[in-house]
């Protein structure tokens, strides 16, 4: 997620209750869905802003529910999901929030959790919920005083466990406490372990004190073997007692790695900010350089590190000219630390590469994992889930910042994003590259990742909406690779990349910017689909669902074959294999895709439709019998289609049926 993003505060109770009863939604109407094209002009062009308000456009999509959050939750970042039964778990930097969704025109607030901690990414599974903690203020006690002390036993940084076997009333059983906290965390099912699950931890914030937590070494591997840069960690929860879930292993999956060369800043924000830069130096202000470019650091930064200083000489008061000139001195290698920039690396050979990843996305099902980690993109064997092995890593100077990874369901195909800005910036304006903040994909042929293209959202957003490639999942469309993607203010995207060389966007859903004359971090965090619905977690909004509508892109016999896969539980990290109950819609779907693509004679589509409607009215062995004839004549047809491979996986489609009971 989005490092470093502090929300806006947005509203009190009053205003919240206010706009929320004002609000008065501007749909802009999609096209109609026999439309081979996108609508023209890109109605996402100009939404009107607002916080509840804001005008929005939807294509091939339709929002079924919108729904704000908590009082003690709204104005404070809402964060990922976690999915279990009927249950939506959303985390936040106020804790966690659970939502029914058993109707999801109207979520109903099951419970929520008033835990304080960035970022609170959460998983689930079964009986118990991990929640990440990486920030200093967090507390193990869940208060809301923070951690003023720079060593504390109060402090959070890691992995809280809970048992939700009741999940009206969490109980926190356990926390994993990790040297660099937990920013994001993956869930490890691992098939041929049914006694454990497995934790893979990201933290991408600075180590503490060894003081504070023993083992803890913030130098490099070179002068301390121990060191907690340049790895993960690996928690194992035994199931039968996840209070006794502890690190197993820190693998160093990045060994040998050096840094590869990223794109930095637009030129003309590098403008700004060197005019903004010279402007605060004039005054006074303090100033740091992070990847070559001077920013301006904000106060909230600056003052908690003067007060150490005046703290460190036993002052008091303000702080004194030469306290100011220690922290002007310090500053470049406390940010160094901070960003992985170790001063001086370059005089000394190539700089080191990734210190962490930020997502890891386990795929048990293939038994790989892709891991998006600062400057690479990796190819994980997981096979040892305690001990993952890097078995391929692919770099590219169009990315600023690996993010996340999405398999397709067949694990052919690898799809990286690229946070650019870090979530909080504007970076879908008309003047930004196509490649740059996108998606990169990838195929993967004999255990390498091979470059194939680009995509990124089309529509040009506004300076004041923080815009860029964020996470989604699949939608389980059996024949074809479709996703669904956030891009924060930029909105939802739904896109088929079954060609990975020319990827075409196919749906949408997006609001207007939540302030039209300022910059207001809000927008989608993440979306999933989620048996059978699309559940975004809007960072300043609260919970939208929504759902697909049938179109000249996806058919009604496609949506209903993706609604037949039902899931118990799912992770935002953490990839299932979908597998498809036999039904009618799957041929049906086949069908369609046949007919879009022209891959099968028009003549013998009409009479395979006409086939399985009839044999749909049969029942018991008639049933069976006419597909099972149906099936054999496809197969035959197939030899000569002009698209064989579907057309057998039609005739495969249409045999499984038969078996069905």
């Amino acid at each position: 997620m989005a490092s470093g993003v502090e929300p806006s505060r947005l509203s009190t109770r009053t205003a919240f209750a206010r706009r929320a009863s004002l609000a008065i939604a501007t749909l802009v109407l999609a096209s109609s869905v026999s439309a081979q094209s996108a609508p023209s002009p890109d109605p996402r062009v100009g939404l009107k802003a607002g916080l509840l308000d804001a005008a929005e456009a939807a294509w091939n999509m339709k929002v079924l529910s919108k729904t704000p959050s908590p009082e003690k939750f709204f104005g404070s970042t809402n964060s990922d999901l976690a999915f279990t039964g009927k249950y939506v778990i959303q985390g936040n930097y106020n804790g966690y929030q659970v939502w029914d969704i058993t109707n999801p025109s109207k979520p109903s607030l099951k419970v929520t959790n008033y835990c304080p901690a960035s970022q609170s990414d959460v998983s689930v599974y079964k009986n118990l919920l991990f929640v990440s903690g990486e920030g200093n203020s967090g507390r193990i006690d869940c208060g809301d005083q923070g951690v003023k002390e720079t060593v504390s036993t109060a402090r959070l940084r890691g992995i809280r466990i809970f048992d939700i076997t009741d999940i009206t009333k969490p109980k926190n059983i356990a926390n994993v406490q990790t040297c660099r906290g937990s920013h994001t965390h993956t869930l490890l099912v691992d098939p041929k372990d049914k006694d454990n699950i497995y934790i893979y931890v990201s933290g991408s914030a600075g180590v503490r004190p060894a003081d504070e937590l023993s083992g803890c070494v913030n130098a490099t591997p070179e002068k301390d073997p121990n060191s907690a840069l340049f790895r993960i960690e690996v928690i194992k929860v035994p199931l039968a007692h996840p209070e006794q879930a502890a690190i197993v292993s820190s693998p160093r999956i990045f060994n040998d790695l050096t840094a590869p060369e990223r794109h930095g800043e637009a030129p003309e924000d590098i403008a700004a900010a060197a005019k903004m830069a010279a402007e605060a130096r004039a005054r006074g202000a303090f100033t740091v350089s992070i990847q070559g470019t001077e920013l301006v650091a904000p106060d909230q930064f600056i003052k908690p590190m003067l007060d150490s200083v005046v703290g460190a000489r036993h002052g008091t008061g303000a702080a004194t000219g030469a306290d100011s000139a220690a922290l002007r001195a310090a500053l470049p290698g406390i940010v160094a630390k901070m960003f992985g920039e170790a001063p001086g690396a370059a005089d000394h050979g190539p700089r080191p590469g990734p210190t962490q990843c930020h997502d890891i996305t386990v795929y048990p099902g293939i038994g790989l994992a892709g891991g998006a980690c600062e400057g690479y993109g990796l190819l994980l064997d997981i096979k040892d889930p305690a001990h993952p092995v890097r078995i391929a890593a692919v770099a590219d100077s169009n990315f600023s910042y690996w993010h996340s990874a999405t398999f397709n369901n067949d694990g052919t195909k690898v799809l990286f994003s690229d946070e650019w800005g870090g979530g909080g910036a504007p970076k879908c304006r008309a003047t930004d590259k196509k490649e740059w903040g996108a998606d990169a994909l990838f195929t993967i042929e004999k255990g390498q990742m091979k470059f194939q293209g680009y995509y990124k959202l089309s529509a040009a957003q506004t300076v004041n909406e923080n815009c860029v490639a964020h996470n989604g999942s699949l939608i389980p469309i059996p024949g074809r690779d479709i996703m669904v993607q956030a891009f924060y203010q930029g909105g939802l995207t739904v896109f088929d990349w079954t060609d990975p060389t020319h990827v075409k966007e196919i749906g949408y859903f997006d609001r207007g910017p939540i302030d039209s004359t300022r910059f207001v971090m809000g927008g989608s965090w993440s979306v999933y689909w989620y048996n059978g619905v699309i559940v975004s977690s809007e960072i300043a909004r609260g919970l939208d669902v929504l759902e697909l509508q049938p179109s000249a892109f996806i058919s009604q016999n496609e949506i209903d074959a993706a609604k037949s896969v039902k899931l118990e539980y799912l992770n935002a990290q953490g990839q299932p294999k979908f597998v498809w109950p036999a039904s009618f819609a799957m041929p049906r779907a086949y069908l369609d895709q046949l007919e879009r693509n022209k891959g099968f004679d028009a003549t013998k589509i009409a009479s395979t439709r006409a086939a399985l409607s009839a044999a749909e009215k049969l029942s018991g062995t008639a049933r069976a019998d006419a597909l099972n004839t149906l099936a054999t004549q496809l197969h035959t047809d197939a030899r000569s289609a002009a698209d064989a491979p579907k057309a057998h996986t039609l005739a495969s489609s249409v045999g499984d049926l038969a078996k069905a009971k």
